[in-house]
């Protein structure tokens, strides 16, 4: 009788098949199909809003999204750094992939925090 985990033959079982099992980095992209997600860009972007389509290099189709774009400047009499967001909401939106650096699903109630 094969041990728990393995086949007849003594090797590893294939996992289960199932819809929210995770193989693949781009497995846990195709789990937030139709869901909220966060998506962190370069340049100080950030985008949260509903996965349309995807592809392998993260190009991306987001449906209401909302952009916020943080800039740093520096007081020229105080010499302090002043931090300003700006947002907005853009109905459908593209997204490429090259600028990418984070995807993550979007937590409920209010979204992530730094």
């Amino acid at each position: 009788m094969a041990a728990s985990g393995e086949d007849m033959e003594g090797a590893p079982a294939a996992p289960p098949q199932t819809a929210g099992y995770v193989e693949a980095p781009l497995d846990l992209v195709r789990l937030s199909l139709d869901e909220r997600i966060y998506v962190k860009m370069r340049h100080e972007r950030e985008l949260r809003g509903r996965l349309h389509a995807y592809d392998q290099h993260l190009n991306m189709i987001l449906e209401e999204v909302e952009e916020t774009i943080t800039t740093m400047e520096i007081d020229e009499e105080t010499y302090e750094e002043v931090c300003t967001q700006t947002k907005r909401t853009i109905p459908m939106l593209f997204v490429r992939g090259d600028g990418v650096i984070l995807v993550s699903p979007a937590q409920r109630g209010g979204g992530l925090k730094d």
